[in-house]
C-alpha cells in the first residue's frame, strides 16, 4: 500500500547562508541616479569594460531626455575583475561627482537580512516563506516578529526564529524591544500584514527599507478595514498594494499593485477572502524586485526595473 509520508516532513530551515554559490556568484549589480545628459551609459560602460567587466542586463529610463532624471540598472559579470574591485569603485566615485550621481553597488550572491513582522492573518507570511524555501525569493530571513502569537507554528515549520512581542498597556516598550531585535543588521523588515502603524521614530532608528503589503488598491481606502469600506462603497474590483513604508499612512512610493473584478453579492468577507489571493502575489512580486535591487526610490513614485 503505498503512503504519503512527505506531508508530514518539515522542510529544512530557511536560514540561509549569508552569500549564495549559485550562479549569481560572479554577478554584480549597478543602480544609477543621475541628471541626463549625453554619455553617461557610454562612461559607466568604458569603466566596466576597462575592468574587464561583461554587462549581461541593461535597463534604463529616463524622466526627460532634455534636462530630466536617468535611471540605469546594469547586471555584470566580475569573473575578470579579481583583485580590482577597489579601483572599480574609486572611478565610480570620481563619475559620480562630474555628474551628480548616486549609485550603489552590490553583489548578486550577497543576501540581504530579512525580519518579517506579522500579527494574526498568517497568508502573506506563508507566501514569503514558501517562495524563499523554494528559491523563487533569494533572502536570508533572520526572523518573524509578531504581536500575537498565532503565527508561532508557522516560523516554527519553516524554522525560523518567532518572537512575540506583545502590545499591551503593561508593555509601553513594544518598539524599543522590535528594534533592539533588528539591530541584528537587517537589511529589510517584510510587514506581512501586520497590524500596527509604525511610529516616526521607530522609521527614523530603523532607518532602513520597510515593505508594506496594504489591501486595498491605494490611494483608495486607506487606513483600517478596507475591505469593509470597499463593500460599502459598491466597488466592482478591489486590490493590493505593495509600497515603502513612510511615515505618512498608506502613502509611501507604490512597488507593486493588482486586482480582482467583483460584484454586488460580495460582502467585506467574500473581499478578503478574494484579497488574500492577491495580497499574496503582489507581496511577493515587490519582495522579489527589491531582493534584487530592481527599484528605485525617486521622490514619491518608483522605477521597477522588473
Amino acid at each position: 500500500m503505498e503512503t504519503n509520508v512527505g506531508l508530514s516532513r518539515r522542510p529544512a530551515p530557511l536560514r540561509a547562508k549569508r552569500r549564495t554559490d549559485d550562479k549569481d556568484a560572479e554577478i554584480t549589480r549597478l543602480l544609477i541616479t543621475c541628471p541626463d545628459r549625453p554619455g553617461i551609459v557610454a562612461a559607466v560602460s568604458n569603466i566596466l569594460a576597462a575592468h574587464g567587466a561583461n554587462i549581461t542586463e541593461s535597463q534604463q529610463y529616463s524622466t526627460d531626455p532634455f534636462g530630466g532624471t536617468f535611471f540605469l540598472r546594469l547586471e555584470f559579470h566580475t569573473g575578470g575583475m579579481v583583485g580590482r574591485s577597489s579601483d572599480l569603485v574609486e572611478q565610480f566615485a570620481q563619475l559620480a561627482a562630474r555628474t551628480s550621481m548616486r549609485w550603489t553597488m552590490t553583489e548578486a550572491s550577497d543576501l540581504k537580512r530579512v525580519a518579517i513582522m506579522v500579527s494574526k492573518a498568517d497568508h502573506a507570511l506563508q507566501e514569503i516563506l514558501s517562495r524563499a524555501h523554494w528559491g523563487e525569493l533569494k533572502a536570508d530571513i533572520r526572523m518573524v516578529i509578531s504581536n500575537h502569537p498565532d503565527a508561532a507554528e508557522v516560523a516554527a515549520w519553516w524554522g525560523i526564529p518567532f518572537h512575540h512581542v506583545p502590545v499591551t498597556r503593561e508593555n509601553p516598550g513594544v518598539e524599543d524591544a522590535q528594534l533592539e531585535l533588528l539591530a541584528e543588521g537587517i537589511d529589510l523588515v517584510i510587514l506581512a500584514r501586520y497590524m500596527r502603524i509604525l511610529s516616526p521614530r521607530f522609521l527614523s532608528e530603523f532607518a532602513r527599507p520597510i515593505i508594506n503589503i496594504h489591501h486595498s488598491f491605494l490611494p483608495a481606502f486607506v487606513g483600517a478595514d478596507p475591505y469593509q469600506q470597499a463593500a460599502d462603497h459598491g466597488v466592482k474590483l478591489v486590490g493590493a498594494t505593495a509600497h515603502y513604508v513612510t511615515a505618512e499612512l498608506d502613502a509611501g512610493p507604490i512597488i507593486e499593485q493588482d486586482i480582482v473584478r467583483v460584484d454586488h453579492r460580495c460582502s467585506g468577507t467574500d473581499l478578503r477572502r478574494l484579497g488574500r489571493h492577491v495580497e499574496r502575489a503582489v507581496l511577493a512580486r515587490a519582495v522579489g524586485w527589491h531582493l534584487e535591487d530592481r527599484v528605485i526610490v525617486h521622490q514619491n513614485k518608483t522605477i521597477v526595473f522588473a
